[in-house]
Formats: structure tokens, C-alpha cells, sequence
């Protein structure tokens, strides 16, 4: 029986090149999506060509109850689950003197409680199987600080913590907790806050002078997920094309 895969985001982006990377490695995926659900369906209808299995579940990983319900209905529509990948997120920029505390809240909802909790009862149905699972939360280069981001930054700088945190209490069932990082890469976020020339001007700059690719991220996911990685838990993988080297 295959491997099988939720990935929460996955209708686009990165965490549609994740969805797609673990059904070319032969994992069965659950594609959650939120608000286009044309999209999804493009996701998971290329998971089907790759001929794996794919669900489509729609929820939103910010109510805590709709990310618990993604778990319980990836393992009854697909057998189990092996790896969560905690890629959905939100970046609404704010200027740090305008904003409320209602963005504050919608932003943490999101990255740092919906990946806390749905990571929770991922592990639940883990144990209860006796599958020795992974994790991968999605962090970012962000959590440096960004100007209009610093409700953005605070999460990611927690999803890192809460990584390592979570990769401590899920060891002794054997479930390795990671997360990644990533720099400036080529998707529909970086151009909420930048134009095509500024991005062009920010990849020239780079070590590797180009913007990363939801592929470059998917790889790195794959090897977390991975027999290779059997002896990686806790960290946070930065992949940025050399623009943070910590």
C-alpha cells in the first residue's frame, strides 16, 4: 500500500509542487484547499496521472476543528497518513503602526495555531496506528523580520520553535518533526508585496541570482519525508539561493 501525504495549501504554489512531488515519489495525497476549488482539482487531477490517489478536502486550518477533520478524513479516504505538510499560510502586509488586532489574530490562526493543531491530530492518528510518521511545517526567511510583515514574522519564527518543541515530545513514537525555510521563490506571495521588477532586481542580487521554484521547495520536502532523512528532526531547513547562511 502506498504512502500516503496530506498537504494543507496545496491548490497552488508551493504547496501544490509539494501535492504533485510526493505523487511523483508514489505517495497517495490528500490536496486541501480553501477558496479555488478549480484549482484543487488541477492538483489532484495530475496526482491521478502520476497514478496515485488523490483526495480533495476542503477546510480552512485556522478553525481548529475543520484541521482535525482533514486528518480523520485522510486516513478514511485514504488508509492512514505517513506526513503532514503544514504549508498553508497567510501574509495580509500591514504597516506595524496600522495594524489590528484582528489581522494580528487572523495571520496566527493560520501559520502558527492551524499548524500546531492539525500537526496535533496528524500525531494522534499517527500513534494510534503505530506509524512512524513525519511532519513538516513550513516556515519562512520572514522570520528574520519583514516591515510589513511583523505579525507574518512573529509566526514563523514560531512555526521554527514550535518545531523544535514538537520534534522533542513525538521522538519516542518515532515521528520526526521539521520545517522549512524558504527565501524569495517564484509565487503568487512575494508579488502581493512586490512588482516584476523589483523581484527581478532582488533575484539578480542573490548568490544563486534567481528565485527559488515551488520544485526547489518540494525536493527539500521529499528528502524530510524520506528514508535519508531518518536522522533529521527538529531542524529548520533554509533554502534561499545564499541570501541567509545561518
Amino acid at each position: 500500500m502506498a504512502k500516503v501525504a496530506l498537504v494543507t495549501g496545496a491548490q497552488q504554489g508551493i504547496g501544490r509542487a509539494i501535492a504533485i512531488g510526493f505523487a511523483q515519489a508514489g505517495y497517495d495525497v490528500a490536496v486541501n484547499w480553501l477558496d479555488n476549488e478549480a484549482a484543487a482539482k488541477e492538483v489532484a487531477e495530475t496526482v491521478e496521472k502520476r497514478g496515485m490517489r488523490a483526495l480533495l478536502l476542503r477546510g480552512d486550518v485556522g478553525v481548529v476543528a475543520e484541521g482535525a477533520a482533514l486528518v480523520v478524513d485522510t486516513v478514511a479516504g485514504l488508509g492512514g497518513i505517513d506526513v503532514l505538510v503544514n504549508n498553508a499560510g497567510i501574509f495580509p502586509r500591514v504597516e506595524f503602526l496600522e495594524m489590528s488586532e484582528g489581522i494580528w489574530d487572523a495571520v496566527h490562526d493560520v501559520n502558527l495555531k492551524g499548524s500546531a493543531f492539525c500537526a496535533q491530530a496528524a500525531a494522534r492518528a499517527m500513534v494510534a496506528a503505530g506509524t512512524r510518521g513525519c511532519i513538516i511545517n513550513l516556515s519562512s526567511q520572514a522570520m528574520r523580520g519583514t516591515p510589513l510583515g511583523v505579525h507574518y514574522s512573529a509566526t514563523k519564527a514560531g512555526v521554527a520553535g514550535l518545531t523544535r518543541a514538537m520534534a522533542l515530545a513525538l521522538a519516542p513514537y518515532g515521528i520526526r518533526v521539521n520545517a522549512i525555510a524558504p527565501g524569495l521563490t517564484d509565487t503568487a506571495q512575494p508579488r502581493y508585496g512586490s512588482s516584476e521588477d523589483e523581484l527581478v532586481a532582488m533575484a539578480a542580487a542573490l548568490p544563486i541570482p534567481r528565485l527559488g521554484t515551488p520544485e526547489d521547495i518540494a525536493g527539500l520536502a521529499l528528502y524530510l519525508a524520506s528514508d535519508a532523512a531518518s536522522w533529521v528532526t527538529g531542524q529548520t531547513m533554509h533554502i534561499n539561493g545564499g541570501s541567509y547562511m545561518p
